[in-house]
């Protein structure tokens, strides 16, 4: 049965702070102000040793590198305990061939994953749902993302945003649909009437006053 104070904690929300944390993970004590300065992607799962989070950590161990280009760091989360991650981790390294680099929070007591919204009483109780947060280097979330215990996430989409986030923050632009970098960014609409008579003469890829796109 699911405790009442477990549906009265605030679910995090984007632009706003990542709720704190210290936890004990695989690689020892963790807390989010470890993370400050850097880019953090944070993910929770149902279970160790089910297949489903197996091809996700996988995934996220083979991109590994590509998110420390980013200035982007790693760190899973699940309901079990860190003996049970870690005969896990051993596992996918010996059957699989993939070491996992990055250290997963040992939430026993379910705090992590109650203050980060990531247990949902309609698909369990007792296990997180496959939340993901992309945290920015001042802790702030920036971008948050549930999936059904039973589909697994797409790594490559937290890799584009993370890749979108950062070039929105450097440039103050917006990105379009399925954007990747090299395309074209959105240029923020005008905010006034006046303005909005101007664009058409800004140098911009401009299909309406409210609509243009340049090259970075």
């Amino acid at each position: 049965m699911t405790d009442l104070n477990t549906l009265l904690v605030p679910m995090p929300r984007i632009n706003e702070p990542a709720p704190d944390f210290t936890a004990k993970t695989t690689d020892g004590m963790r807390s989010l102000s470890d993370y400050r300065g850097k880019w953090l992607v944070l993910f929770s799962h149902p279970a160790d040793f089910t297949p489903v989070c197996t091809t996700e950590f996988m995934a996220f161990a083979r991109a590994a590198d590509e998110f420390k280009a980013l200035d982007c760091e790693l760190l899973g989360l699940s309901i079990d305990s860190h003996y049970a991650h870690i005969a896990w981790m051993r596992a996918i390294e010996e059957k699989f061939g993939v070491e996992i680099p990055f250290p997963i929070i040992e939430d026993l007591s379910m705090k992590v994953a109650t203050a980060f919204g990531m247990i949902h009483p309609g698909a369990s109780d007792t296990s997180a749902v496959r939340a993901t947060f992309i945290i920015d280097p001042e802790g702030i979330i920036r971008a948050m993302v549930y999936y059904p215990m039973s589909n697994g996430r797409s790594v490559a989409e937290f890799l584009r945003l993370l890749k979108a986030l950062q070039t929105s923050d450097a440039n103050k632009v917006a990105t379009p649909e399925g954007w990747q970098p090299g395309e074209a960014v959105i240029v923020p609409p005008p905010q006034t009437a006046k303005a909005a008579k101007e664009r058409a003469g800004e140098g911009y890829d401009t299909t309406d006053w409210y609509f243009s796109k340049k090259a970075l």
